[in-house]
């Protein structure tokens, strides 16, 4: 088979403002939930883990907090918005005697993790107030100080649920997080990473192998990606990573693609374990065109969280 190639340029970049994400349960069922006003379609992970919605101006929302596992006690949130401003209010009672804090957290729909402050706890009980500016939030309690991501790891004692008659604010994840071979999903979030489009469309059809010589912080490593949109509908994307030894051990190496209306698509990672050479990303993407950039990440993410970046670009 004829063979196409195109060098790309790779560049290590570093991003003014740090990025934070959330990891979501893999696995999502479409559910229909009935608002005041419409009725909507959203994605939900079956077990509660994303409960982002949006508050309404001038009505009172009570909201259920639900306890993490092993967890004893309960959990209620009167949350109020009003203009610019939420009020939060926390009611905590029934709590293990050796309860001493918990931290309260509100995630929004990127991911972004911001403290509300202590919960206060005292003789298995707490009550407290807080108020922010944000209006789409899920409430999370973690016994953890200074949390920037909230991931299926994290220490949870109270998670909020959705209050009857709201619907979560649709956020669609189905890549999983694995290793090396993984089913290209997609998440709505806007990109704040400068990639710009291959131009998958105008490609030759059958394999076009990409090359990039990554740079900076990345510097020493190559690597090659083949697009194949032989396949009707669906394009396949390899990935081989080489000369793994020359960057950093026990990192995450993620390859993503930005489809035109900047929304990401996890297309796969490795885990430089230090002890390999080489690596290889498979997946497929049903995306007509979308650009391709590898992050280096510490942990598991569903959505880019680092400021080192490369991205490809092709040189026609």
């Amino acid at each position: 088979m004829f063979k196409k190639k195109l060098f790309a340029i790779g560049g290590s970049l570093i991003l003014t403002a740090g990025l934070t994400g959330f990891a979501i349960a893999q696995d999502t069922t479409k559910t229909t939930t009935t608002t005041t006003m419409t009725k909507t379609d959203v994605v939900q992970n079956p077990d509660g883990t994303y409960t982002v919605i949006e508050y309404p101006v001038g009505k009172e929302v009570m909201v259920n907090l639900m306890p993490g596992a092993n967890m004893s006690g309960k959990g209620m949130a009167r949350v109020m918005r009003m203009g610019n401003e939420t009020t939060v209010d926390l009611d905590l009672s029934g709590l293990p005697a050796d309860a001493s804090n918990y931290y309260v957290y509100a995630v929004d729909p990127m991911g972004k993790v911001t403290l509300l402050g202590p919960a206060g706890i005292a003789n298995g009980m707490g009550k407290v107030s807080y108020k922010t500016p944000m209006d789409k939030f899920m409430l999370v309690l973690s016994p953890t100080e200074g949390l920037n991501t909230i991931g299926t790891d994290t220490p949870v004692v109270f998670r909020s649920s959705i209050p009857q008659g709201f619907a979560v604010v649709n956020n669609r994840v189905t890549s999983p997080v694995g290793d090396e071979k993984q089913v290209a999903g997609s998440m709505e979030t806007a990109s704040p990473y400068n990639v710009p489009l291959l131009g998958v469309s105008g490609f030759e059809k059958g394999e076009t192998e990409i090359r990039i010589n990554f740079s900076g912080d990345l510097q020493g490593l190559k690597g090659k990606a083949y697009i194949n949109n032989r396949k009707q509908g669906v394009t396949r994307i390899k990935m081989r990573f080489d000369d793994l030894k020359m960057v950093p051990k026990q990192k995450r190496y993620v390859l993503w693609a930005v489809a035109p209306d900047k929304t990401y698509t996890k297309i796969g990672q490795i885990i430089n374990t230090g002890k390999r050479q080489e690596a290889e990303i498979r997946s497929e993407t049903a995306l007509k065109d979308f650009g391709l950039f590898v992050t280096v990440e510490d942990t598991d993410v569903a959505q880019p969280t680092s400021t080192i970046y490369s991205t490809f670009t092709v040189n026609r």
